[in-house]
């Protein structure tokens, strides 16, 4: 251990986590923006998998069932190929191509195609959270909006939806905080996101250590700041059925009474 300690690089150590260079910090900012982007996409189709299996219609819940058994049941880093490599090759032209113009800005395909297969998988898993928190409400709240003339899509989004957050949000909170790390995956498809700006540096310094302890500093940094964000606002919303006399750091850290008692 000494050793080790003694062969470290601390200059570049500290240069990598007090005094990032350029590339790094727009290789920081697109980790961030590709798991927001991929997390409020993941959202949106958990929602409409979750309707979907709510629906009358035997179709669209047999379209949500395969889609969570299949998204759910294979590895993510599969995923990411399939949709970048695979799903060109299955349509027969180029779905990503190596530019994509969104009229003002202009993105990388292969960053579009990452935050899509990120989502595509958030969505499976999203799909599952929303349904539960949609059924620990009382289904006598739909048919009480529905005694007062509300259609099923109203009563959804002004009575069963708002309570359902409650629920919902603790676990949502943790999966953005999993899409934070996943998309270091991402490096795989060529991705030039942190993982990847320390992989580079490696293969030129040989100094894995540094690079890599550094790297994890960083997301380190990013999740914990998430947590601080979560915290609030499960406060906000009431979301946390946590003893009043936990402390800041418990309902941080997910330690609480019950689990101490163990």
């Amino acid at each position: 251990m000494h050793a080790l300690v003694a062969a470290l690089d601390w200059h570049l150590l500290k240069e990598r986590i007090f005094d990032p260079n350029h590339a790094f910090a727009q290789a920081l900012i697109r980790t961030v923006l590709i798991a927001v982007l991929a997390q409020i996409f993941g959202v949106l189709l958990g929602l409409a998998s979750a309707l979907f299996q709510m629906s009358r219609w035997r179709v669209l819940r047999v379209i949500s069932y395969f889609y969570v058994l299949v998204v759910r049941g294979t590895p993510l880093i599969v995923q990411i190929f399939f949709v970048y490599y695979g799903a060109s090759l299955l349509l027969g032209f180029d779905l990503f191509p190596r530019s994509v113009n969104f009229g003002v800005v202009s993105i990388d395909g292969v960053v579009v195609a990452g935050t899509v297969a990120l989502a595509v998988n958030e969505g499976a898993f999203m799909s599952e959270i929303i349904r539960a928190g949609i059924g620990a409400i009382d289904r006598g709240q739909m048919e009480a909006a529905k005694s007062v003339g509300m259609s099923y899509g109203l009563a959804m989004r002004r009575i069963v939806l708002p309570q359902a957050a409650r629920v919902i949000v603790p676990p949502l909170g943790n999966e953005f905080n999993g899409m934070i790390k996943n998309t270091s995956l991402l490096a795989f498809i060529g991705v030039y996101e942190i993982f990847l700006d320390a992989e580079q540096g490696y293969s030129v310094t040989f100094k894995p250590v540094e690079y890599f302890f550094a790297v994890s500093f960083w997301y380190l940094v990013l999740t914990t700041i998430w947590g601080l964000v979560q915290v609030q606002i499960e406060r906000k919303l009431g979301a946390s059925d946590r003893a009043e006399d936990e402390g800041f750091m418990q309902r941080f850290l997910g330690i609480t009474a019950h689990s101490l008692q163990r």
